[in-house]
């Protein structure tokens, strides 16, 4: 008996199947990361001004009133061009950012500071006499990116929460400066995370112990859709050997043919 061709229509349609099944899921690659936009951000003073957000628009002029002086020091007292370049950059933002943060002071009548304050006078004097360039360098890196860690938490908390239109569009100003700043910090390459302060513990951070388990919860896991400990590339490997099983199956019976 002469054996009959499988179809090419056939083995083609089998082949993309097993294709598309075994093909890895996308990876996001570093330029998808999207560039969060201001539309819909009003900036009219409209809404409840409150303690946190003075407290907030205050600390922004700080952070300037020091971090503008540490720039321009970097360009005089490091050798390394790397850590020169991330000053200059750094105190120019900051020009700009201080410029936001007094438009908005003015239109919501907040008082600023004029000089920085205590500890920023004292990171300051600390950089001025430190005794190298290369010694500089690691207190002026260490130094911003402790401090730029510190504000970052409250930048959250004040975009998420506030009442006020100029606050919240400040809020989402002031995090793109400083998720830039901790990344030109950071790529100096002589950051000291171990020094860096740690995280609290979740249940301290959250004032409350562990989450309860709802017993809805547990019956929803186990009568759902998904199997609990089964992973997607089981699944697919699963439905893969199937697909195989199936070509096979198929071939054999155009051949008895």
């Amino acid at each position: 008996m002469k054996a009959r061709r499988i179809p090419r229509w056939l083995v083609g349609t089998l082949a993309l199947t097993l294709a598309f099944l075994l093909a890895p899921a996308g990876v996001a690659h570093a330029d998808d990361v999207p560039i969060p936009p201001n539309t819909g951000l009003t900036d009219r003073g409209a809404g409840v001004v409150t303690a946190a957000d003075r407290d907030f628009v205050i600390k922004v002029r700080l952070a300037g009133l020091w971090e503008v002086p540490a720039g321009n020091m970097a360009q005089e007292k490091s050798e390394n061009t790397k850590v020169a370049n991330i000053g200059r950059e750094i105190a120019k933002q900051h020009v700009a950012l201080d410029n936001l943060d007094r438009a908005v002071a003015k239109k919501l009548g907040i008082s600023l500071p004029n000089e920085p304050n205590g500890d920023q006078q004292a990171w300051l004097n600390e950089m001025r006499t430190a005794p190298t360039p290369a010694q500089f360098d690691q207190i002026f890196i260490d130094r911003l990116r402790a401090a730029h860690g510190k504000i970052f938490p409250a930048i959250a908390t004040i975009r998420a929460t506030t009442r006020n239109d100029s606050v919240r569009k400040l809020a989402q100003q002031t995090n793109q400066f400083v998720m830039t700043h901790m990344t030109l910090l950071e790529s100096s390459g002589i950051v000291d995370y171990a020094a860096l302060p740690t995280a609290p513990a979740p249940a301290a951070a959250a004032g409350q112990g562990p989450v309860p388990v709802d017993n809805q919860m547990l019956v929803a896991a186990t009568e759902g859709g998904s199997i609990p400990g089964l992973s997607n590339t089981v699944i697919l490997l699963v439905l893969a050997a199937a697909l195989v099983v199936g070509v096979i199956t198929t071939m054999r019976i155009f051949r008895a043919r």
